[in-house]
């Protein structure tokens, strides 16, 4: 399929992958002749001394190159945060399908192919609701996520073996099913013994979620302030490093005191240069290791970070360590 709103660069997609397209000339002349048979397809039992004529229907000397590109995601969030689900109490005052997609929807108008944007639907955390697909309110996600952790903290469950069912049957009254089900998903791993279905909750992705939360809050944490907050808050037993942050969050250990700032990779242009503009913006000097997780989702199949940095950045040393800066000048 070639995918494309008007103002957009067309790109190809397969059934798993999306490709930029660019003309490219060629020096030998292609001919498209319908029902030209090559003495091959004739078989050995038709003659191939006979002179067939033929109509010539057109005439190329150019051809459609195809490069592997990054899917263009970004829209797809834009999308879904159109409508995002906020409960089923505040659903009902809002009857309107127009902001709500189906999958042959996101298919129409993402630039992605079907298991590239399926991928980042399962990031997203988006789930389908009436056969539309959705992605949850952040504070109403952050409640779905206190009552699944309440109900563990209450019953003294190992985090690696949460019943789904006895969840749906205690939580069932305060949420819907498909909900409650949905944040155990999004938040752990699946499995079924004896039987039974269980989940492996994920102490990375909770204490994350928990921690945006926090950081949701405020334009600037102090580190220390946050870092105690941060594990008070987080299920007893689970233990918190600002490395399940990356991407997420930015530390400035240069300020006094210290500093902690939301910084979602998700929020960043999807474009090289535009994404490097930005992150300059933000910061002018950064560390390969603060820099890193902000960039990496930009590598092709065969780039590295370290290429990404040598073109649109220039490194120099400070106090020691070795930082980025940009290659031109940010207005």
């Amino acid at each position: 399929m070639i995918r494309g709103d008007r103002e957009e660069h067309a790109v190809l997609c397969s059934k798993d992958k999306t490709y930029d397209m660019k003309i490219a000339d060629t020096s030998n002349t292609l001919l498209f002749i319908p029902g030209c048979e090559t003495p091959e397809q004739l078989g050995a039992d038709k003659p191939t001394s006979n002179i067939v004529h033929l109509q010539i229907a057109g005439v190329a000397k150019n051809f459609w190159e195809l490069r592997r590109c990054r899917p263009k995601l970004k829209k797809l969030k834009k999308l879904l945060m159109e409508s995002p689900y906020e409960g089923p109490d505040t659903e009902q005052e809002q009857t309107s399908a127009n902001s709500k997609y189906a999958t042959e929807d996101l298919l129409d108008q993402v630039q992605a192919s079907e298991e590239e944007i399926m991928h980042q639907l399962e990031t997203l955390k988006a789930c389908q609701i009436e056969g539309y697909w959705r992605i949850l309110d952040f504070d109403y996600e952050m409640k779905l996520l206190n009552h699944v952790t309440q109900l563990i903290y209450t019953e003294s469950w190992s985090f690696n073996r949460v019943p789904l069912s006895v969840c749906l049957q205690e939580l069932g009254p305060l949420e819907p099913e498909n909900m409650i089900e949905h944040i155990l998903m999004s938040y752990g791993r699946k499995y079924t013994d004896e039987g039974d279905t269980y989940f492996e909750m994920k102490e990375e992705k909770i204490c994350r979620g928990i921690a945006q939360m926090l950081l949701n809050n405020a334009v600037k944490f102090s580190l220390s302030e946050f870092q105690e907050v941060w594990q008070q808050s987080v299920p007893e037993g689970m233990i918190t490093g600002l490395d399940q942050l990356k991407g997420l969050a930015l530390a400035d250990y240069s300020s006094k005191p210290e500093t902690i700032s939301l910084l979602n990779i998700e929020d960043l242009p999807e474009e090289n240069q535009e994404r490097f503009n930005t992150l300059f913006k933000i910061r002018e000097k950064w560390t390969e290791a603060d820099i890193v997780p902000y960039i990496q989702d930009l590598c092709s199949e065969k780039q590295t970070t370290g290429a990404l940095l040598t073109k649109y950045a220039r490194s120099s040393m400070q106090n020691g360590i070795k930082v980025y800066n940009s290659r031109r000048p940010i207005s």
